[in-house]
């Protein structure tokens, strides 16, 4: 087989690469412009400009509906093995509600240390489902960690009313979704839920729309 040329190894890297790292060291970089970037970069050592290529779609992810196995998952070993108490703060997003939608979450330990990342593209959803299944799949995970107490943070004023007890949930797509909740929240021996601006959930928001740009 022939060594491949610098814009052959460019060109195989935008199409078949997932590039998570890379995407995530440049806040706004989404991995379609990515590799049109580095098709682009291809096609001028090749002698010319070429018409970036469209990376093949990832075929989407066969799961029964309510599923919180997050697409990706970026961690960071927290010291010391399990935590004993892990914030979560949650967040969904859905662009035209109903629309492509993705859920993410962003977990930290007890010192404000970010131990996890979590974004999972849920399909076409509504806001409000994406907002559960972003603290679905951060309980999960901190219940992974061995989390013995947990502080849920979430700019869904709906959600963390509805966990609450304030709120009744009268959408049947919702009630799964807050009753599965409610059995995690259940086996933490202490919990605290917290209902915060929109400006102080931004990693998690950030991880929710990554989950739909990379269909995570």
């Amino acid at each position: 087989m022939p060594t491949p040329s610098l814009v052959d190894v460019l060109r195989h890297i935008a199409r078949e690469e997932p590039l998570t790292a890379t995407v995530r060291a440049f806040r706004g970089l989404t991995r379609e412009h990515l590799g049109q970037l580095l098709d682009e970069a291809a096609g001028q050592l090749d002698g010319g400009p070429r018409e970036a290529e469209a990376p093949a779609a990832e075929p989407a992810s066969r799961t029964a509906s309510g599923s919180t196995t997050p697409g990706i998952e970026v961690v960071t070993p927290a010291a010391g093995g399990a935590l004993n108490r892990v914030r979560v703060y949650s967040d969904g997003a859905a662009r035209g509600n109903p629309g492509p939608a993705g859920a993410g979450a962003v977990l930290m330990n007890a010192e404000g240390a970010v131990v996890a990342r979590l974004g999972k593209f849920l399909g076409h959803q509504t806001n409000n489902y994406a907002e559960y299944m972003g603290l679905l799949i951060g309980l999960q995970h901190a219940k992974s960690l061995g989390a013995r107490e947990v502080e849920v943070f979430a700019d869904s004023e709906l959600l963390i009313r509805q966990l609450g007890g304030k709120y009744q949930v009268k959408s049947p797509t919702l009630k799964p979704l807050f009753q599965e909740a409610q059995k995690l929240l259940a086996t933490f021996g202490k919990v605290r839920l917290a209902h915060v601006p929109r400006a102080k959930n931004a990693e998690a928001d950030e991880m929710s729309n990554r989950a739909i740009d990379e269909r995570m």
